[in-house]
């Protein structure tokens, strides 16, 4: 396999060809529908058990594949750092996500999800030394916020509190792993990277699955087949296929274009909440289209600024919290074109 080591060499020039479209295809349509398909497989098997036990196959699988295909084995230091990122992002961003998905509909978590880049802007210029976000900035993150209070308010608002707050923390959680990956010891292989990531935040939620009872409440003469069906479409869809595509498209695509998939997946995911029968009313609507709105411009706002203005880090690296491969990480050079 060949190794991403700079999102610089992406060549913006390349054409659409029927992998290229293919692959487009892949991480909207699966990724888009991963929430919905996280629902069916949590309504038999408890939230912490079918994230880890996910986690840990699809990474053991995608370990064993590198490995034979003679991926350089990684070090004690690699291991330690993407583990402390997997724990960050699989356990801490997919596993709560997942558990939230008990009380909150899949299209509403979509959305939540997607404010990722809101926490990595105001977290960067607070912690990590990123610079002081413009006014156009802040006038997204204000939107943005703004999308979120009509999603998450109180009386009518479309999500349930607890379940909101759980994954405001997730998205929390993931953005500061996002961070931190700037300048982890992981491998140069993004898709090593993914499947150390998964293997380690799947063991934690496994452990906390242990810890929480869930292994005591697994009946496996209960477990449905749809719930089956959908744990195995997040391993092999999810977390193998959509993976691959998403890491083909950073090699033969722009990473801004690649990007696109942020503000597909919600859309995605709510047109499916829609047709299962998931409550979608106006406010929760005009919330969604501000959350979007407020992303897309973040991104754009980054990608069109004059080369000679200093640019503003991340706030449109949107990852999505079923794989952790970063697009900024390919690099340790300051983030530029990828998104």
């Amino acid at each position: 396999m060949k190794n991403i080591t700079s999102l610089s060499s992406v060549d913006s020039g390349s054409k659409l060809t029927l992998p290229v479209l293919f692959a487009f295809a892949a991480i909207y349509l699966i990724w888009g529908s991963t929430y919905l398909v996280i629902r069916y497989a949590i309504e038999t098997i408890p939230p912490f058990l079918m994230s880890g036990t996910r986690f840990l196959i699809a990474g053991g699988l995608l370990f064993a594949l590198l490995r034979w295909r003679g991926v350089a084995r990684p070090t004690w230091s690699q291991w330690r750092a993407t583990a402390i990122l997997g724990i960050l992002m699989m356990c801490g961003g997919n596993g709560l996500v997942t558990w939230a998905e008990q009380t909150v509909p899949s299209a509403l978590a979509a959305l939540l999800v997607t404010t990722v880049p809101l926490w990595m802007v105001t977290l960067d210029t607070l912690f990590f030394g990123g610079p002081r976000p413009g006014w156009r900035v802040i006038l997204g993150l204000g939107l943005g916020l703004l999308g979120v209070g009509l999603l998450i308010g109180p009386a009518d608002g479309a999500v349930e509190p607890i379940g909101a707050a759980v994954l405001i923390t997730a998205t929390f959680l993931w953005a500061i792993g996002s961070l931190r990956a700037r300048s982890a010891a992981v491998p140069e292989s993004p898709w090593m990277t993914a499947a150390l990531q998964m293997i380690g935040g799947g063991a934690v939620l496994v452990t906390l699955a242990l810890f929480t009872g869930e292994w005591q409440q697994v009946d496996l003469s209960a477990i449905s087949g749809r719930s089956l069906a959908a744990f195995a479409y997040l391993i092999v869809f999810g977390s193998i296929i959509a993976l691959s595509a998403y890491v083909y498209l950073l090699r033969e695509t722009t990473a801004a274009s690649v990007a696109t998939y942020a503000f597909v997946n919600p859309v995605i995911a709510l047109f499916l909440g829609w047709l299962v029968g998931e409550p979608l009313n106006g406010r929760s609507l005009i919330g969604a289209t501000l959350v979007i709105g407020a992303v897309a411009f973040l991104h754009w706002n980054r990608i069109s600024q004059p080369s000679g203005e200093k640019s503003i880090p991340r706030e449109g690296a949107v990852m999505h919290q079923q794989d952790g491969v970063d697009p900024s990480r390919k690099t340790k050079q300051p983030w530029r074109s990828a998104a």
